[in-house]
């Protein structure tokens, strides 16, 4: 009887270490936990709040999701750097770097006082979205905000 009661706790330790392991991806927050799987087209997020870096967000978030390719953008605008994350629609993903190519391109141009980050992949979405999500939060610190934007940054460099 003394084996069979030790067979159980173990089973039932052994089942609550799992239990605990599949919710360890339960911690994201709101947007970024089905942002793979649905649109989430989350408000730009403005490391340096002003009117006018709020305006500039706004704007190229619109003109962002202008391209017919396009059907999602997570934003986040620095002083002078810009990320842009994005999905593309599921047909047209063979051309992604045609399509990642020509935003950047276009950015550029019409906005020649800053400096793009363009990015089609889902990591460096999915990082934009939680870095968004946490923005939200009053009491998150901005330097640990813009920190963790540079490590976005560095990561899609890393990644080319």
């Amino acid at each position: 009887m003394k084996d069979l009661l030790r067979y159980l706790l173990i089973a039932i330790a052994i089942c609550g270490v799992f239990i605990i392991m599949g919710c360890e991806g339960a911690n994201k927050k709101g947007e970024a936990k089905m942002a793979l799987f649905k649109t989430t087209n989350p408000h730009p997020a403005v490391l340096y709040e002003t009117p006018e870096e709020f305006k500039f967000a706004e704007e190229l978030h619109k003109y962002v999701l202008s391209f017919p390719d396009i059907y999602d953008a997570a934003i986040i605008t620095g002083k002078k750097r810009v990320l842009v994350a994005y999905k593309v629609k599921h047909m047209k993903r063979f051309k992604m770097k045609k399509i990642e190519k020509d935003l950047n391109k276009k950015l550029e141009e019409k906005y020649k006082d800053h400096n793009f980050t363009v990015s089609s992949d889902y990591k460096i979405f999915l990082e934009a979205v939680e870095l968004n999500e946490s923005l939200k939060d009053e009491n998150y610190p901005r330097d640990k905000a813009r920190k963790e934007f540079g490590k976005i940054i560095k990561l899609k460099k890393e990644m080319t």
